[in-house]
């Protein structure tokens, strides 16, 4: 069965291309990519784009991973799997605070609801420290991936450094996730959600 994915920046595609090639080769992606639904979402989310997201979701005809975090509430109530819900779940279940690292201010109401969604699951009342780091975002617009990585790794190091009882770090954009290579010797852990979410998409696809 194909796995399909809803993307807004074409970027996504190598990323999770690669990611299949080596955790599950030979599974089928089927990649959509629609670029205006994310800068139609800046505005907030209107009906028409709420039906178009919707349809798109329920034609897949199999499991769909939505990889764009503003998109992930509307795409989750259609069925899809929201590429943070993993990565969200594993940083709640840490036990510490929680640094939650974002670029666009379209993805902040729906990542901190579902990290605190997840972490009241999980029991932890530690807290969430969010830090915006919208004036990196220009660099990834420009298709400068590493000098993206370099800064987001840089600001985050800042400010886990100032934050007590980290329990974890989560870069809650996909596009931000080369940061967390950067971010190793940080001495907890720093959490992407590409991978994470593509191997529970892909046990969606085994179960189906």
């Amino acid at each position: 069965m194909t796995l399909t994915l809803l993307h807004t920046a074409a970027a996504h595609r190598a990323t999770f291309d690669r990611l299949r090639d080596r955790i599950a080769p030979g599974t089928q992606l089927d990649h959509v990519v629609r670029e205006d639904w994310l800068i139609r979402a800046q505005g907030g989310i209107d009906d028409d784009l709420a039906r178009e997201i919707t349809a798109a979701t329920m034609a897949a005809g199999g499991p769909v991973l939505c990889s764009c975090t503003t998109l992930g509430p509307l795409a989750e109530a259609a069925g899809a799997l929201r590429i943070d819900q993993p990565m969200m779940q594993i940083a709640a279940q840490t036990g510490g605070k929680v640094l939650m690292a974002y670029c666009l201010k379209s993805t902040e109401t729906p990542s901190l609801s579902l990290l605190q969604r997840e972490m009241d699951r999980a029991g932890n009342d530690s807290g969430i420290e969010p830090l915006f780091l919208g004036h990196h975002w220009p660099l990834f617009e420009a298709g400068e991936a590493d000098e993206f990585a370099d800064a987001i790794a840089a600001s985050v190091r800042g400010a886990a450094t100032m934050c007590d009882d980290l329990g974890a770090v989560v870069l809650a954009q996909a596009s931000m996730a080369a940061a967390a290579d950067r971010l190793t010797d940080l001495g907890l852990p720093v959490l992407s959600s590409p991978e994470t979410a593509l191997g529970a998409a892909l046990e969606r696809v085994r179960q189906a």
